[in-house]
């Protein structure tokens, strides 16, 4: 089956089902008998639309305009009890399958993110006084020399400030990252941009000086995981973008709207990993551990949240 005929075949009841949902607004009992039979009927329809739309359309817009219809009819359709249980299902399923669905968008984020880092780091090695001009001044201490017989140039109260910087820098870059999508997703790509650059010349810069081992230190524990978390914010912001400017057979603010929805739906998943980002940088920046425990523990975490997106975010087998 191939995506005309699919909705060609199902916008009928889709739409049917719409009218529906907006005659009953928040109270089902306000549809006669017949209309709820018929209310339940399309819902069941609809969710074996959208599972089969997620398997054999995962990138086309007609996923988040079932993903919202079905949203919308939920409430009507089950008692209050299944709130519960929806945000249980949203933390351990719906949040890594909105991530899945949108792995070209993430696959992006991260490209955008890196590339430039991984260049940056590289001409600050070979130009380190050139790179301290794109560097914030927060940062400049990776090119101070350590004092000399010290094993750790910065104290141990020194890497936990620097680390609530960066922590605190990192959260404003994410949210960024997501707000700035509705500008064509031009701005998500500019945050992440900047972003890498600034990261690959700090990175470059503290090896140069011989601080590469306080950076992973200060940073490890905790930055891999708010990394992950800016590359997920950008795919929800590129996202947006996307929708504006591919919104298939919908309308732009059709398509806009209901990537929008998903698009918030990624950010709020997200924001429990930053919440553990923070916990960590709290406990690990200020005990003064070396750099292998510190990265022992970043990359576990980071290990932990990938791994559970390739794993919870699989389309189930149908039957």
């Amino acid at each position: 089956m191939n995506l005309k005929r699919f909705i060609d075949e199902r916008s009928a009841r889709w739409g049917e089902l719409g009218s529906l949902v907006e005659q009953a607004g928040t109270r089902p009992e306000k549809l006669d008998p017949g209309a709820l039979l018929r209310l339940g009927s399309l819902y069941r329809s609809t969710t074996a639309d959208l599972a089969l739309a997620r398997r054999r359309f995962p990138h086309d817009p007609v996923v988040g305009r079932l993903e919202d219809l079905v949203g919308r009819s939920r409430h009507l359709v089950y008692e209050g009890g299944i709130r519960r249980q929806t945000v249980r299902e949203f933390f351990n399923r719906t949040y890594w399958r909105l991530l899945t669905e949108r792995s070209s968008m993430l696959m992006l984020a991260g490209v955008v993110l890196f590339a430039p880092a991984i260049l940056a780091a590289a001409w600050a090695l070979a130009e380190p006084e050139a790179a301290q001009a794109v560097v914030p001044a927060g940062f400049l201490w990776v090119t101070e020399p350590r004092p000399e017989g010290t094993d750790m140039g910065l104290s141990t109260a020194g890497l936990a400030g620097f680390s609530t910087f960066v922590f605190v820098n990192n959260i404003q870059v994410t949210l960024l990252a997501f707000a700035l999508g509705i500008f064509w997703g031009v701005g998500t790509g500019w945050v992440l941009f900047q972003n890498g650059l600034i990261l690959g010349a700090v990175a470059g810069l503290g090896v140069e000086a011989g601080n590469g081992d306080l950076l992973v230190a200060a940073l490890a524990g905790h930055g891999i995981l708010e990394l992950s978390c800016i590359v997920v914010a950008g795919t929800a912001g590129l996202s947006l973008g996307r929708s504006i400017l591919r919104p298939g057979r919908l309308t732009r603010r059709q398509s806009l709207v209901s990537e929008a929805r998903a698009s918030v739906q990624i950010v709020v998943g997200t924001v429990p990993w930053l919440i553990l980002a923070g916990l960590l940088e709290g406990f690990l920046s200020r005990i003064g551990l070396g750099p292998t425990p510190v990265t022992l523990v970043g990359v576990t975490v980071g290990v932990v949240f990938w791994g559970l997106l390739v794993w919870r975010g699989r389309s189930p087998r149908p039957g």
